[in-house]
């Protein structure tokens, strides 16, 4: 009841278990594409499977869709720290604590890179940690592999998605975001 659907066409896809192709033909039409895609933990025996096929694969999969069906401009929403082993991250709490589920910023990263040779408009959006709160801070946007710990509202994280659609200062770029504390 809150969303104004006008306008809207609501399409449905699965990146784990759709071909390339049905995708391609969900995404038929659009301008742009944000890829807010992630793994659900779960079994613990089963999570590297989970990341792998999400994370990486099916994101492959909507980034080769995208190319396809001609959308102009992906945003891809990742995390701070998926290129954590480029810059020595790797033992940081953060880098060790969100890489234990699945290896999923090892997985993430094959996603970026992928989509950083795609030949697509891109923007890569790693955001901090995520809080299911409204903002209570400013916004920080960082370059590549410069934050390694923070939070950041899910509301901000869409407001810097959308502008990236549009703002071509944010093309061909990583934005690393957070939340500042105060103000």
């Amino acid at each position: 009841p809150s969303l104004d659907a006008a306008g809207i066409e609501l399409r449905k896809l699965d990146v784990a278990s759709d071909t390339t192709d049905s995708i391609t033909s969900v995404l038929a039409g659009a301008d742009s594409l944000v890829i807010a895609v992630g793994f659900v933990p779960g079994n613990p025996l089963k999570m590297n499977a989970a990341a792998h096929e999400v994370d990486n694969v099916g994101t492959c999969k909507l980034i080769d869709a995208a190319k396809a069906a001609n959308v102009k401009k992906v945003v891809l929403v990742s995390s701070i720290l998926t290129n954590g082993r480029a810059w020595g991250q790797e033992k940081s709490p953060g880098f060790q604590i969100t890489n234990a589920f699945g290896n999923v910023l090892d997985e993430k990263l094959v996603a970026e890179n992928y989509l950083k040779g795609s030949g697509l408009d891109y923007t890569i959006v790693r955001p901090g940690g995520l809080k299911a709160k409204p903002p209570s801070g400013g916004l920080v946007i960082s370059g590549e592999d410069t934050l390694n710990s923070g939070e950041i509202s899910r509301d901000l994280v869409a407001d810097v998605c959308v502008a990236s659609l549009t703002d071509g200062k944010a093309s061909m770029k990583v934005l690393e975001i957070i939340e500042s504390e105060e103000g």
